[in-house]
């Protein structure tokens, strides 16, 4: 079937037509495309159409497609059985890996998801203070739980939907939402409520309003003000994780969060997530502590050998500096070249993550996120898919070199982006 008849006849089934909503294409027009097979940085496509793919299932997949590393382990821990519902070996190889990986983090807790991730690392420190309220910022997605479905980014904020239906007043009316990367804002709202805040919760490189770097200095000012008013710091490294270097982007910056969370990445493409902090906030998790969490599947063997896999090919290949490097010189030709034309348009970048902004100027906050020309986006995007290249189907998410890409690729995606310059859009 076709890429057209499978929507269609998803949408007779399946909400919408898809399983996430920012898969629809709704921001971009047209109709999603359906993968059927993926290796290395190419998918192909139901219709039979190859895509260089620079979306790598939105983070995940940092060694490529069906690694063959990865997919052996999965194999053989698969042979051995698909769940216990018991502890398991990988259980503990993992929380050492990633203790040992993660400065700061002295013990982890593995879950199957980002969205249960941030969702236990916030009933987590507020058990841990006593405290009911959260900060959060505009235009940092936590995931899909109830109370971080307030001024979120993601597939919320592509769809323009700054809430959801369905979420009770009363879950977010202790819910501060404070504009990212203004340290003004957050100095002033903790020197008035900090003693009754629980946690500050943020990415610490917003990935869900576009790629946005808020800075060593702005984490910094975090990291202090949660330590002065006893406020627990957590850094959403879902996406940041392993994403820079073998390890969180606050321990390589040196700043410290008290709890993290992470996902994507480590698991290797399998479905998982993790939240990993201090021992003296951690060990208030059942059935040591008194704040309650489970789940049937995590620390899923299956899950836990694909992420392993891809823990120790990054640790021993480290494919950082490359992937950095190819990104690197593909912005900074392209941003050229804008600036040659006047164009209201230039790449975002950090490592070898980067976003293609339709505006003018640096996006340093969500309000200049969504100033940018989203329209023109959605032509970009059918322009590159023609062109055989796969990005994230929004203006407000964060595209990835991964280990696999080649020079050939990066200068393949780099004319494209110069044809679309020069052919005035």
């Amino acid at each position: 079937m076709t890429s057209q008849e499978l929507f269609e006849k998803a949408q007779k089934y399946i909400p919408g037509g898809v399983n996430s909503p920012v898969r629809s294409f709704s921001s971009v027009g047209g109709d999603p495309v359906f993968i059927s097979s993926a290796e290395g940085a190419v998918m192909t496509s139901s219709d039979g159409e190859e895509y260089l793919d620079f979306c790598g299932s939105w983070g995940p997949l940092i060694l490529g497609h069906a690694d063959p590393d990865v997919v052996a382990a999965v194999q053989s821990a698969a042979a051995e059985g698909l769940s216990f519902g018991t502890c398991s070996p990988r259980e503990v190889e993992m929380a050492e890996r990633l203790c040992s990986l993660c400065d700061g983090m002295e013990r982890v807790r593995m879950v199957t998801s980002g969205t249960e991730a941030t969702m236990t690392a916030i009933r987590l420190a507020r058990g841990f203070t006593g405290r009911e309220r959260v900060v959060k910022f505009a235009g940092c997605y936590h995931g899909h739980h109830d109370a971080m479905l307030v001024a979120a980014g993601s597939g919320l904020l592509t769809g323009g939907t700054p809430s959801s239906a369905g979420v009770p007043a009363g879950t977010t009316a202790a819910v501060s939402v404070l504009p990212y990367n203004d340290a003004a804002a957050v100095r002033e709202f903790m020197h008035s409520m900090g003693g009754e805040t629980a946690a500050i919760i943020v990415e610490p490189v917003a990935g869900n309003m576009g790629l946005v770097n808020p800075g060593k200095e702005y984490l910094q000012l975090l990291r202090d003000l949660c330590s002065e008013h006893g406020t627990v710091l957590i850094f959403d490294e879902v996406i940041a994780g392993f994403r820079q270097s073998c390890g969180t982007w606050g321990g390589s910056l040196g700043i410290l969060a008290d709890l993290t969370c992470l996902g994507k990445i480590i698991g290797g493409g399998m479905p998982i997530g993790a939240v990993g902090g201090k021992a003296v906030i951690m060990e208030r998790l059942a059935p040591a502590g008194d704040v309650y969490q489970a789940g049937t599947l995590s620390g899923n063997p299956v899950a836990l050998a694909a992420g392993l896999a891809t823990l120790n090919k990054l640790k021993r290949e480290n494919p950082y500096p490359r992937m950095a490097e190819l990104c690197r010189t593909m912005a900074e030709r392209v941003n050229f070249r804008a600036a040659e034309l006047e164009r209201p348009f230039h790449i975002a970048f950090l490592g070898g993550a980067f976003t293609p902004f339709f505006c003018s100027v640096p996006v340093t906050t969500l309000a200049d996120a969504q100033a940018c020309d989203t329209v023109a986006f959605g032509r970009f995007h059918g322009f590159m898919l023609k062109k055989g290249i796969y990005l994230p189907p929004s203006q407000f998410e964060t595209a990835f070199f991964s280990a696999v890409h080649t020079d050939d690729d990066a200068g393949r995606l780099m004319d494209a982006l110069l044809e679309w310059l020069d052919s005035g859009w």
